[in-house]
């Protein structure tokens, strides 16, 4: 059973920047394929960014502006967040899998087999 928690939310001003963290259980976490998904009110959740490894993913509209990136000696994830808008106001999830699940399957909530609470990020104008 793998346990995510995550941390590091709040509410930022327009341009202003942010890191999100995920601390993550299991003695396997190296082979995990992470993810960060988001999910503001009314909206289904939404693929962010994934990492397996070095190899790295963006959604379009954060590329340039968001960065993630993982320890595996501390089993954390994290997102670092510039020049945030007040369109990334969402919750933010980390999500984990074990191994590599593919180019397509990575984007897709359902790939993930364990989820962290959420933390919840406000932009404001």
């Amino acid at each position: 059973e793998v346990q995510l928690v995550e941390s590091g939310g709040g509410s930022v001003q327009s341009g202003g920047s942010l890191t999100l963290s995920c601390a993550a259980s299991g003695n396997t976490y190296a082979t995990y394929t992470m993810a960060w998904f988001r999910q503001a009110p009314g909206n289904p959740r939404e693929w962010v960014a994934s990492i397996w490894g070095s190899d790295t993913h963006y959604l379009a509209s954060v590329k340039g502006r968001f960065t993630i990136s993982r320890d595996d000696a501390k089993k954390t994830l994290s997102l670092q967040m510039n020049n945030v808008q007040p369109d990334d106001t969402a919750m933010y999830y980390c999500a984990a899998v074990v191994g590599w699940i593919g180019s397509n399957r990575r984007l897709l909530e359902d790939s993930y087999h364990y989820w962290g609470q959420g933390t919840q990020v406000t932009v404001s104008s």
